[in-house]
């Protein structure tokens, strides 16, 4: 029997698997498709996963490692705790801001369950950064390591923010009395409805500060719910490769080593909560080292790798140096950027038991997006992929919101239940984002006849960086804060092999301006990955348009190509 098309698998496994049956219902006053059988909530997800895989290995940290069982107790114990000595309720806000590690997941499920909401900091923000996020959140009480409270303390007080250090948090088990409410089979019983928002998550944008995506319990189940079914749907397509074995001839367990923070939205939903609906394993690597990697996949047998292009270029020379296969490899995954079309070759040449995947996602859908992996990948490695079923919808529009035809370039637009609820406090800038459920994404794209999504560039002012979305307005507004001598100033994208993009800015001087003395004066409001790697100066002001914008493509391009006097940042 040959194996059936996306389409017909999509519909075989709706009809036939209760856990992806799919219906309509008014979401946000907009009727869409939804997952009726998936859990109401995170709380009710960790619940299932608990229950299920009480026994079963969750997470590895350093040497320390937890099962299902174990986590929830944890969780549950640290939500009683908020909720008795900190008043937490359903609706506060409860921020984040720190470096992957254990505390982190058992902060943000505690906070989840108690119908809170979850503030996720970028943890290397600088103080002026994390100023911002606590004011715009509105976040007073905080979960910090010690790095990130040393930032907060300069306006802890002025804004009546409270810190709860993860020292302080590791000493719950022992600290905190069991009591029925804090007990693990008695978790918080709040009324969550699925509609409630979880989550507040900072992402750049083209303009200015970052702006608060607020993601709701059901946005987010509906993204780990599509995912969670593209294994059945590969096998059903006869994609599916033959997974690894275990001693015994069993197929290993979905392990992920995770490398990407989880106050990014892959970091957290891909590389964690997805893993609660498979019972599988998540290794915490606190920092990038590819040496390490290697040795962790190998000993744990780890089975999916996700990370930026540049980790799996530096995974796999690492790999090379210390002779391994990476055999247990089933998945290598990449997202942030888009990879080279070389490294997805040697990628497939090396490593041939494990399949190059891609995504294309953003913080407003909660990650979900557009995907491809295998011989489909291979053989277009300059695509994003395709839409991930069953209940996205998907088009490519011109200027005045009209589909074009295939082939043509527009505006990826992207619907469903797993897109943002709104931008906090910019009713207008989620407006100029949402319309009728239709997210308008910024990016242009053009499909195919077979619906094979490519995207060609993008609409808004934005730097990506190793992952890292970097505004544009957002740095030229730093330059002008730090000096005086800057006229005009221009930052956009120049190419990067190791991280895709980096910042370049073009500068209007009518002094000199010491660029070395600028860095440092820049980072103390800019988190260092998004500083000007380059910098050009301009004698007369920047080039203009017939509008007299600022003509930022004919400056970039003019850089790059050597036209422009490039300033010396070897003291950088």
């Amino acid at each position: 029997m040959p194996p059936l098309t996306e389409r017909q698998a999509v519909q075989q496994i709706i009809a036939n698997d209760p856990l992806f049956h799919v219906e309509d219902r008014v979401v946000r006053g907009e009727t869409l498709p939804v997952f009726v059988n998936a859990p109401d909530s995170l709380r009710s997800l960790l619940r299932l996963s608990a229950d299920r895989y009480a026994a079963s290995e969750l997470m590895l940290y350093r040497e320390e490692r937890m099962t299902y069982g174990a986590f929830a107790e944890r969780v549950w114990r640290f939500a009683h705790h908020l909720e008795v000595e900190y008043q937490i309720a359903p609706g506060d806000r409860v921020a984040i801001a720190m470096p992957n590690n254990p505390e982190y997941l058992i902060a943000v499920m505690a906070i989840a369950s108690l119908g809170a909401v979850v503030v996720y900091l970028n943890a290397w923000w600088t103080t002026p950064e994390l100023e911002y996020g606590f004011q715009d959140s509105g976040a007073r009480l905080a979960i910090v390591d010690d790095e990130r409270a040393t930032r907060i303390v300069p306006f802890c007080q002025t804004l009546a923010i409270t810190l709860i250090k993860t020292d302080a948090l590791r000493q719950f088990d022992k600290a905190i009395p069991m009591t029925s409410s804090s007990s693990g089979r008695m978790p918080p019983s709040h009324d969550i409805q699925p509609d409630d928002d979880y989550a507040i998550m900072y992402t750049s944008g083209s303009t200015g500060h970052p702006k608060g995506v607020v993601l709701t319990h059901r946005s987010t189940l509906t993204a780990l719910w599509s995912w969670l079914m593209i294994g059945p749907l590969l096998e059903a397509t006869g994609q599916q490769r033959a997974p690894a074995l275990d001693a015994v001839g069993q197929p290993l367990p979905l392990t992920n080593l995770v490398t990407v923070p989880f106050f990014h939205i892959s970091g957290i939903n891909a590389c964690f909560l997805l893993n609660l609906c498979v019972g599988g394993k998540v290794i915490i690597l606190p920092k990038w080292n590819a040496d390490e990697a290697v040795a962790l996949i190998d000993q744990e047998k780890v089975t999916r790798f996700w990370g930026v292009p540049t980790m799996s270029a530096e995974l796999s020379a690492a790999a090379d140096k210390a002779g391994s296969t990476l055999n247990t490899l089933g998945t290598i995954d990449a997202g942030g950027a888009k990879r080279p079309p070389s490294q997805v070759k040697g990628l497939a040449g090396q490593f041939s038991q494990a399949q190059p995947a891609t995504g294309f996602g953003m913080t407003e859908t909660n990650g979900l997006g557009i995907r491809m992996a295998g011989d489909e990948y291979i053989a277009h490695p300059g695509a994003a992929g395709r839409l991930t079923p069953p209940v996205q919808a998907m088009r490519i529009v011109d200027e005045d919101g009209s589909p074009v035809p295939s082939g043509d370039v527009g505006e990826l637009q992207l619907k469903s239940a797993a897109n943002m609820r709104c931008y906090l406090n910019q009713p207008e800038a989620t407006a100029a984002t949402l319309s009728e459920g239709w997210l308008k994404t910024g990016d242009l794209a053009y499909a195919d006849e077979t619906g094979l999504v490519f995207i060609v560039g993008r609409k808004k002012d934005i730097v990506i960086r190793g992952g890292e979305n970097i505004a544009c307005t957002e740095v030229e507004a730093a330059l002008y804060q730090v000096s005086s001598g800057i006229k005009e100033a221009s930052v956009f994208s120049i190419p990067d092999d190791r991280l895709g993009e980096t910042v370049g800015a073009a500068l209007y001087v009518e002094e000199t301006v010491d660029i070395a003395m600028l860095n440092g004066d820049l980072k103390t409001i800019l988190a260092k990955f998004k500083l000007p790697e380059r910098y050009w100066i301009y004698a007369e002001r920047l080039p203009r348009g017939a509008t007299e914008k600022i003509d930022k493509r004919q400056i970039r391009d003019s850089c790059l190509a050597g036209e422009v006097p490039e300033a010396d940042t070897s003291s950088r």
